[in-house]
């Protein structure tokens, strides 16, 4: 697929009111933000699309369109702006990105969001395309009605119920021991159209990140693992050793058939599970895709020759896309507003000088002005020679927080 007319490719193409190309991005947040950093690098302006006068994007790009999503101005003010539009949050609705795909190249597309919205057609395209590449989904059930639920077949229980919308970072999930445990979650969850996954044996989470062309080129970071606490992200760690090698192909090339079939564009994070079940896919379980540049990603600014969020930008542009190069082995440790407070629930300032003082770390704060309980605030690279030097430090600074998961 070429791209579509119209769409920059150089940096800082001139537009005919002689200012630089504008991109736009949907969503006002940290990735966002460091989307924006990455499109300016390049020399392009920018522009985002969010109703909060704080959002940590907004704050920071050329302009910044204060409507909610589906606003027909805003829209309309974005698209006569932007020569190319992205999103940063997957909960954008798939209609406005639709209604600017009209005069504007879009990227990922309003169709790749919308699978990604809604666990259901999720789940059936990972089971389309994900399993000829050597990794499969957990077993589910979709459960919609009343007949739906009665149906489950008891070889999924214990289970994990998710709403098939709106879900994430452990929202919208309730883990269900039994058949009462199931009827009463979907009780409490309202009734809405859901999923219900077998518990698997879990032995650790990975996700890939790719980037993919308007030509069909597909590139790709190598696997991350992953550490999650309470259902959120805690720590990522991205160095050869994290994952056996054929594993680790297996995941790369999963992700990329998950490209390839939804012809997408842009960034994509997939997520995968690694269980001990005996099966033919080496236990490679597809969880779940992010239509965007993802947490586990962001130890790429640090620790790579070229980042998620440059490749974002190369993406919508129709840029080369280079493949990234990992320069140091990394821990990606998440930092979120719990790290304000002391136990006692006190407002406090976390000691930025003594893990600043610490080799190889990397702090970025996102620009968030109010620090709340399992808010994402910011996170800390850890960069250097050898794992075990990158291990010991990650360690030190999680101490010196108080953050959790390094010992997972």
């Amino acid at each position: 697929m070429s791209a579509p007319a119209g769409l920059p490719v150089l940096p800082g193409t001139v537009s005919p009111a002689g200012q630089p190309a504008t991109l736009g991005v949907m969503g006002g947040g940290q990735l966002g933000r460091m989307f924006v950093h990455a499109a300016q690098r390049l020399g392009y302006f920018t522009a985002v699309l969010d109703a909060d006068p704080q959002s940590p994007a907004g704050r920071v790009s050329h302009h910044h369109i204060q409507t909610g999503y589906s606003d027909p101005a805003g829209l309309a003010q974005l698209a006569g702006l932007c020569a190319a539009i992205t999103t940063e949050f997957e909960n954008v609705p798939a209609g406005a990105l639709q209604t600017l795909a009209a005069s504007r190249p879009v990227a990922p597309g309003a169709a790749a969001v919308a699978i990604a919205q809604n666990r259901i057609d999720e789940k059936s395209h990972f089971t389309a395309c994900a399993e000829v590449a050597g990794a499969t989904c957990a077993p589910y059930a979709v459960i919609e009605t009343p007949a739906q639920l009665q149906a489950v077949a008891a070889d999924l229980l214990p289970g994990i119920l998710k709403t098939a919308r709106m879900g994430y970072d452990g929202k919208g999930q309730v883990r269900v021991k039994n058949a009462a445990e199931l009827a009463a979650a979907w009780a409490d969850l309202k009734q809405v159209p859901c999923v219900l996954e077998k518990l698997m044996p879990l032995r650790a989470e990975y996700s890939v990140i790719v980037a993919r062309g308007w030509d069909g080129t597909v590139v790709s970071f190598p696997p991350q693992r992953n550490v999650h606490v309470d259902g959120i992200l805690a720590v990522t760690h991205a160095y050869a050793s994290n994952m056996p090698a054929a594993q680790a192909e297996r995941a790369q090339a999963a992700t990329k058939n998950i490209a390839n079939h939804l012809n997408y564009v842009g960034v994509l994070c997939v997520e995968f599970f690694v269980v001990d079940d005996g099966s033919t896919h080496g236990g490679l379980i597809v969880n779940e895709m992010a239509p965007r540049p993802h947490n586990s990603g962001h130890y790429s600014i640090d620790a790579c020759d070229v980042s998620q969020f440059d490749l974002q930008v190369h993406a919508m542009a129709g840029l080369p896309l280079p493949a990234p190069r990992q320069h140091s082995p990394a821990i990606m440790l998440n930092l979120l507003g719990d790290v304000w407070f002391d136990a006692a629930g006190q407002a406090r300032t976390p000691d930025w000088q003594a893990v600043l003082a610490l080799p190889g770390t990397h702090l970025h704060l996102y620009g968030k002005p109010d620090a709340r309980p399992g808010r994402k605030m910011g996170h800390i690279t850890i960069t250097g020679a050898d794992v075990a030097g990158v291990l010991a430090v990650a360690r030190r600074a999680a101490e010196l927080l108080g953050l959790p998961g390094m010992d997972a």
